[in-house]
């Protein structure tokens, strides 16, 4: 149950759709969700086990991934404030079980509706109804453009246009990132990713420490990622 106003007030601010719903559906919010507490590295949620709740994200950040038999992963994408997960989502409307695995990046302060009551609000109120297939949609082209880098881009390609986006999301020339963090989040070896890497370290594009790297030249790796 959610009786803090200050609580109260910032999940209203974060998820506007909330504002949007009827005072009947409003009102069993509050009483039905509850806050928690995830810590970094905690597993979410793992292949093949029950969606029991949707999770709405109010700080931190969780990451959804896939993981081969050949223990290979590949990340899938990230969800952060304000956001919630659209697998779990369709695992509650399709009775299906998580076809992935899901964990925190960051400790996370998380809000946690029960999966039938979601179910009957989905039913009930076009507020939630919205929410919940407009999660779908947006989750929809990123998966799309994720299968599309993975099956038509080079490799070389999508870690310059990884270098690229970590960059601009930090506005910070160095990025945090091992070698095997980048091969899981792009689905490919290690061995790949360093052998990559290296190539743009000869190239003067980047340069590359223990746990970061640094970039050199801009422009170049955005011609690279092209």
């Amino acid at each position: 149950m959610i009786t803090d106003k200050g609580l109260e007030g910032k999940l209203q601010e974060t998820f506007g759709f909330l504002q949007e719903c009827d005072a009947h559906h409003y009102k069993e919010f509050l009483q039905t969700a509850f806050l928690a507490h995830l810590k970094k590295g905690q597993s979410i949620c793992s292949q093949g086990s029950a969606c029991e709740h949707l999770t709405l994200i109010l700080n931190g950040s969780a990451r959804v991934y896939k993981l081969g038999e050949n223990g290979r992963e590949i990340t899938l994408y990230r969800i952060g404030a304000g956001k919630s997960c659209i697998l779990t989502a369709s695992c509650i409307v399709s009775h299906q079980p998580f076809p992935a695995y899901a964990e925190c990046e960051e400790d996370l302060d998380v809000v946690l509706i029960p999966a039938g009551t979601l179910h009957r609000w989905i039913a009930e109120s076009s507020a939630w109804r919205d929410y919940v297939f407009g999660l779908v949609a947006q989750r929809m082209a990123d998966i799309i453009s994720l299968i599309e880098e993975v099956v038509f881009s080079r490799v070389d390609r999508r870690i310059a246009s990884y270098l690229l986006k970590r960059h601009q999301a930090n506005n910070q020339p160095v990025i945090q990132a091992t070698h095997q963090e980048i091969a899981s989040d792009l689905g490919t070896s290690r061995e790949v990713v360093s052998r990559i890497l290296k190539d743009f370290e000869v190239k003067n594009l980047i340069q590359v420490s223990r746990g970061s790297i640094k970039l050199l030249n801009i422009d170049e790796l955005e011609t690279k990622s092209d």
